[in-house]
């Protein structure tokens, strides 16, 4: 019997967008607040079943494993000096050489799936989400506000067409 609250790899969504933040952190909170808002249109419209919706306060080591048998991930997180709206990368594995067992860089998480499968990371992109304010219990500023309305739609485009060729057109 598998344990509550997990998906056996046979039956694991082809889709995973894995978000990042504190929502007690104001602006930090862009990678869950979008992804609560996914999970609300998927609830009130029924698309998306297939598409599964991860977030953590960081990224860590175990995450490689939530890379398994998925045919493509999408990354969310709040960006402290990236242009807004948002910036849509694609990424590469890489060594995080700071990297610690207890946060990681979306590209680290890559390099250490690569370490522990015989076989390549699914096709991975990053949505960084312009924020200004990240300071620990204020709200989501209102420029973040916007910056979410934004990512969102575009989200929306990218769940149209699923695969990495097209999301590599989006850059």
């Amino acid at each position: 019997m598998e344990p509550f609250g997990t998906l056996s790899e046979e039956r694991r969504p082809g889709l995973l967008i894995l978000a990042v933040g504190n929502p007690s952190r104001g602006d930090d909170a862009l990678g869950p607040l979008l992804l609560e808002r996914l999970a609300a249109e998927r609830e009130r419209s029924g698309q998306w079943s297939d598409v599964e919706l991860l977030t953590d306060f960081q990224l860590q080591i175990e995450h490689a494993v939530d890379l398994e048998k998925r045919d493509l991930v999408l990354f969310v997180d709040a960006s402290v000096s990236g242009p807004p709206p948002y910036e849509f990368t694609r990424l590469r594995p890489a060594r995080d050489a700071s990297y610690t067992s207890h946060a990681l860089t979306p590209a680290a998480v890559l390099h250490v799936y690569e370490q522990i499968n015989p076989t390549t990371p699914p096709p991975a992109f990053l949505l960084a989400i312009r924020g200004q304010s990240f300071a620990l219990g204020e709200p989501l500023s209102p420029a973040a506000a916007a910056n979410l309305v934004a990512a969102l739609d575009f989200v929306g485009r990218l769940l149209e067409r699923r695969d990495a060729e097209s999301w590599a057109r989006s850059l």
